[in-house]
């Protein structure tokens, strides 16, 4: 069980902060953020498909053909898991060492945009001090951590419990035979 973890967990992990790098160069380099999040978050689904794969696998090859829904998911979840860390850990990298100033950046496109879009003074006011805040959590390392995991780890979570439902099997499937 352990290698089929930690193979769909790197595999998942190495798709989706390819993803990440190619979403974030882009927006990074284009003021408009265009497409980043659609492409970011296409990356989680895809490298999440790997807990699918994951789970399938351990449970035709090595279990038999059974796999209870808690086995199932403990299987995913560890999965998630990996991807997850490894999603965090490029995250960080890249956020430190090559793209530090992107809270700025970011914030100042978020608030271009609600003014782009007619906002009132004090709703641009509170987009303000909403990017202030989160200015502010990104000069802790701790916060960008867990901030990082909340953006990938829950569609990891619906990922791995939508696989265990339906790859869950509680007895071998029956051979058919040819009369």
């Amino acid at each position: 069980m352990k290698k089929t973890i930690l193979i769909n967990g790197l595999i998942a992990g190495f798709i989706v902060t390819a993803m990440m790098v190619t979403s974030s160069l882009l927006c990074y380099k284009n003021p408009n953020f265009e497409g980043s999040m659609v492409l970011g978050y296409l990356g989680m689904l895809l490298a999440f498909s790997f807990v699918f794969v994951g789970i399938k696998s351990y449970r035709d090859k090595h279990n038999s053909g059974t796999i209870s829904f808690g086995e199932a998911f403990k299987i995913g979840l560890f999965i998630t898991l990996i991807a997850s860390t490894v999603y965090v850990a490029v995250w960080l990298v890249e956020y430190y060492f090559f793209i530090p100033d992107f809270m700025e950046k970011y914030s100042a496109h978020v608030l271009k945009q609600a003014a782009e879009k007619g906002a009132t003074a004090a709703e641009i006011q509170s987009q303000t001090a909403e990017m202030e805040t989160y200015k502010e959590w990104y000069k802790n390392p701790i916060l960008i951590i867990l901030m990082t995991y909340a953006e990938i780890l829950p569609i990891g979570l619906v990922v791995t419990l939508i696989s265990a439902l339906i790859l869950k099997r509680n007895q071998k499937p029956e051979k058919f035979t040819t009369a």
